[in-house]
């Protein structure tokens, strides 16, 4: 009897065995992925819908712009806007909200388009333009448009005072009148700016974010948000929480990719921002906390010296990082009050 050859499309009983086996964990997994990419948002901590409730809504071409607002000392009439940074909100400015209302008569401060309690859409093209005309549209909401205001910015937030600052000093649409600039660890110079790896691989692969933001979760996100504090002031599990809640709210992990286009935008408009910087004739300061991975020192303090001449410059101690406002509040506040006080 002649045996007729083995055919490529047979399988032994083991083989098939072991592909309908990995069938079946596939078939078993695709559920477990798909919960997994749909974590519902972790609930607001008290301290969170504190925060929430004492802010309010406005519309900015029909988006809700969350943003809080505090009447403060008696006798001034000072106002000062807070403007945060990536990926976070104006939850940042917590530890400052109470001793910046003793000082200002009115603190300010909105949640950019896509982060924080404002509207998330998507999709969306997200520009430093539109989170600057967000600025001028509250202000006009709230009757400031003829009012003098200081701005206090951080890091996402340097580059949207910048942009405001242009307008201002080249008398573009006229809603915003600055009376002085005070910036914290922002990417002013894309030459001395340096990414996080997760930051540039989201606004670059552009087939692959959608899948990306899906699959960041707390644990990777508490990790590389402690990588720009330092050692010694890294935020609590709670403060971590709340920071990752910020971001889930509105699944705004669905839009950091989109967001972080800010980066590319830097450097195309680099010399309409800088050059906003480094003519401009309100007073500058700079706060900074020298430890920054983003903005490592001296390279940045070297640059920011060297074109930037008119600006005053307040270096925190050397364990302080990229949140100078959180990791030292006190040292931050003190910094940006002798600034005030001096002019």
């Amino acid at each position: 009897m002649t045996r007729r050859p083995f055919s490529s499309e047979e399988c032994s009983s083991s083989s098939c065995g072991m592909r309908e086996w990995w069938l079946h964990v596939g078939l078993l997994c695709v559920p477990l992925i798909a919960v997994y990419l749909h974590i519902p948002p972790p609930h607001l901590s008290p301290a969170l819908k504190t925060w929430r409730n004492s802010g309010g809504l406005f519309r900015y071409k029909g988006h809700n712009i969350f943003y809080r607002d505090s009447a403060g000392a008696v006798g001034s009439t000072d106002v000062v806007i807070l403007l945060h940074g990536f990926p976070t909100s104006s939850y940042d400015w917590y530890k400052i909200w109470e001793p910046l209302n003793q000082r200002f008569n009115r603190v300010i401060a909105p949640d950019f388009l896509g982060f924080g309690f404002s509207d998330k859409p998507r999709p969306h093209r997200y520009s430093i333009f539109e989170q600057a005309s967000i600025v001028e549209a509250l202000v006009s909401h709230l009757g400031l448009g003829h009012q003098r205001v200081n701005l206090l910015a951080h890091d996402y937030g340097d580059t949207v005072a910048l942009e405001l600052l242009y307008r201002r000093d080249h008398n573009r649409t006229g809603h915003l009148t600055i009376n002085s600039l005070c910036l914290s660890n922002g990417g002013l110079f894309p030459e001395t700016s340096y990414p996080r790896f997760l930051q540039k691989l989201l606004k670059d692969s552009w087939f692959l974010s959608p899948v990306l933001t899906r699959l960041i979760n707390f644990m990777l996100f508490s990790r590389g948000i402690g990588d720009v504090f330092g050692p010694y002031t890294q935020p609590t599990e709670a403060e971590f929480w709340d920071m990752w809640t910020g971001i889930r709210f509105n699944d705004g992990n669905l839009v950091m990719d989109s967001i972080l286009q800010y980066i590319n935008q830097r450097l195309k408009h680099r010399e309409r921002w800088v050059g906003a910087l480094t003519t401009t004739v309100i007073p500058l300061h700079m706060i900074y906390g020298p430890l920054d991975p983003v903005n490592p020192h001296p390279q940045f303090l070297s640059r920011y010296h060297h074109l930037v001449k008119r600006s005053t410059v307040s270096v925190l101690d050397e364990h302080i990082s990229h949140y100078p406002q959180l990791e030292d509040p006190t040292g931050f506040l003190n910094a940006y009050l002798n600034f005030i006080n001096s002019f």
